[in-house]
């Protein structure tokens, strides 16, 4: 008799599955909220000057008077 495994799918992810099912559009809406706060251009120079401004941490930021 040849053993046949299925793969496991956790509740978790039956849930996500059912949820996208019965909203199809809840991927890319998610996909709207990501880009309001997290998709933005970044500006290369900005970045330059922020890095030229990093002033590095002693080892030990403790007592040292």
């Amino acid at each position: 008799m040849p053993l046949v495994v299925k793969p496991y799918v956790s509740e978790a992810t039956r849930f996500l599955q059912s949820l996208k099912v019965q909203n199809p559009e809840l991927e890319a809406r998610q996909k709207q909220g990501r880009a309001l706060l997290w998709d933005k251009p970044q500006d290369a120079e900005l970045r330059a000057a922020f890095d030229a401004a990093h002033v590095p941490q002693k080892p030990y930021v403790y007592g040292q008077d």
